[in-house]
């Protein structure tokens, strides 16, 4: 199996573990590395497992029907994976205040569905960077927390 066959095989994995819709939180300490970067438009910048997990769970705990899967095949060239995806769901858990432009109070009801790319770069098979860039707008709006005129 070539690097890039690796990288992309471990990419999946992460991605149907921590971002679909049953999370299981022990992938990060196996996939990532210890001081990985987890970096998305809407929020604040993450780095290390306990801040990644700590997100993860706040995040599925005011959105528990949180999910996200991938819209086209992964691409891979030496220690970059690239994706593109859909997903969202339904904020009816707790309150939320990661967003950077304002928080939820518990339970609003709104949905989210919006789409983005992701470029993942990976050393000896761990994760170390997850940078990605959503359809922010999209989710921010449909949340209530922007709006289009």
């Amino acid at each position: 199996m070539s690097k890039e066959q690796e990288n992309k095989a471990i990419v999946g994995r992460w991605f149907t573990s921590f971002w679909g819709l049953k999370c299981d939180l022990s992938i990060v300490d196996e996939l990532a590395a210890p001081n990985m970067l987890l970096q998305y438009s809407l929020h604040e910048p993450r780095r290390g497992h306990a801040d990644i997990k700590a997100f993860m769970a706040d995040f599925r705990a005011a959105f528990p029907d949180l999910s996200f899967g991938g819209a086209a095949d992964l691409i891979a060239e030496g220690d970059y994976v690239v994706g593109r995806w859909v997903g969202g769901g339904t904020h009816s858990g707790a309150a939320f205040s990661d967003f950077l432009v304002g928080s939820l109070p518990a339970a609003t009801g709104r949905k989210m569905h919006f789409t983005g790319t992701t470029v993942l770069r990976l050393e000896n098979g761990k994760i170390v960077q997850e940078i990605g860039l959503d359809d922010g707008v999209t989710a921010l709006t449909q949340l209530g927390l922007i709006r289009t005129v």
